[in-house]
């Protein structure tokens, strides 16, 4: 298993592990102006679940793997917050504003994988 490959597991792994639900990953590696290779996107039911989801995330990738993120952003309000892996990008987000800024259908030409919820 590659490390994208690697990082992507534990990044779903930390989302499991705190309940985060509709996992999505879209994968934009053929996209020549695509941003990253991939998102990784999920949604917690408030803004305490989401914070907690990307907490779980970064400590469960830096845990596992050593790997930290380069940046992460939005925990201000914890209705979008982002976490940055270079090649993987993480928008954990709160059910209304994700279907606000529907990441998904913007990258609509992209493969888009959802990873069934664990409950």
């Amino acid at each position: 298993m590659d490390v994208t490959s690697n990082i992507k597991q534990l990044i779903i792994e930390g989302i499991q592990e705190r309940k985060g639900k509709r996992i999505t990953v879209v994968d934009m590696s053929a996209i020549e102006s695509a941003p990253t290779e991939f998102f990784i996107i999920a949604e917690g039911s408030s803004t305490m679940q989401a914070a907690a989801i990307a907490d779980s995330v970064r400590e469960y990738v830096q845990e596992k793997s050593g790997v930290k993120p380069f940046n992460y952003d939005g925990y201000a309000n914890s209705e979008w917050i982002v976490i940055d892996y270079g090649e993987i990008m993480v928008h954990i987000f709160l059910p209304g504003v994700r279907e606000k800024y529907n990441l998904e259908e913007l990258w609509s030409d992209a493969r888009i994988t959802d990873i069934p919820d664990l409950d």
